[in-house]
């Protein structure tokens, strides 16, 4: 049976999808078959970082309401091993419950390793739906203080799920700025949140740019290799945290912040 792991956040803007994205792609690369669930209905942010807009026949509305079986809805990534079942444009959200979303993990989990759940923004209906579809949490922050007391809400919204564990992501760490003191590292808001780290995603500009343009990720850059680390830590039970402070420090560490801060 699979593996079924939420997504969230608490507040929009802080990487989930992207984040959603590029983890399937890092545990389908470790040989796992994994399948990605938009749960964000009306919205479809997932299928546009994936860049499945144009593939879509069926979604996930139309296999809650039995218009086709869940595995007719999956597009293929051309990540082998990757499937994601879109999103419904237009339709009430609060016509799903999360019965459904969990009937739905159900029926897909004997075919694969890991079922991710891109969570919607916020703490409404969407967020409790995903939630109690999965056995796992990734709680995303970014080192700002509205994120992290964001986050911290939503932790102590889930815990009283019981679920069977949750860790935290932070996204968008920046280096140069960790190394100076003047952004708080990873270690210190895990110790806010009161909950052990999974993994530290840099701030990274191809990132951004292949989510934004819809595009698979084919380029190597400090991301990408942070992304893979995350994987590896969920599948293996790890705990490798990626450096985003490396090539900052030292002598030309120095250059390379003074230049980071003028681009």
């Amino acid at each position: 049976m699979a593996r079924s792991i939420v997504v969230t956040s608490g507040k929009g803007g802080v990487g989930k999808t992207t984040l959603t994205a590029n983890l399937g792609r890092g545990l389908a690369k470790l040989g796992n078959r994994v399948v990605l669930i938009d749960t964000d209905i009306g919205l479809n942010n997932l299928d546009v970082v994936m860049d499945i807009e144009s593939k879509v026949v069926y979604d996930l509305i139309d296999v809650i309401e039995n218009r086709c079986r869940p595995r007719q809805a999956l597009i293929e990534d051309s990540v082998k091993g990757l499937y994601i079942m879109p999103s419904a444009h237009g339709y009430e959200a609060n016509r799903v419950s999360g019965q459904n979303l969990r009937a739905l993990v159900n029926a897909l989990s004997p075919y694969f390793d890991y079922v991710l759940l891109d969570c919607p923004a916020g703490i409404e209906a969407g967020f409790h739906r995903a939630v109690n579809a999965c056995n796992e949490v990734l709680v995303v922050t970014t080192p700002h203080i509205s994120a992290i007391r964001d986050a911290d809400k939503v932790i102590t919204l889930i815990q009283a799920y019981q679920r069977n564990s949750i860790h935290v992501v932070v996204n968008r760490a920046r280096g140069d700025l960790v190394v100076t003191s003047e952004m708080v590292d990873h270690n210190d808001i895990c110790q806010i949140l009161k909950v052990q780290p999974i993994g530290v995603i840099p701030e990274c500009d191809e990132v951004n740019l292949l989510s934004n343009l819809g595009l698979s990720a084919n380029t190597k850059s400090d991301g990408f290799d942070a992304f893979d680390v995350l994987a590896k830590n969920i599948h293996f039970g790890t705990r490798v945290m990626f450096d985003v402070t490396k090539k900052y420090r030292g002598f030309f560490g120095g250059f390379k912040r003074s230049l980071r801060r003028k681009v």
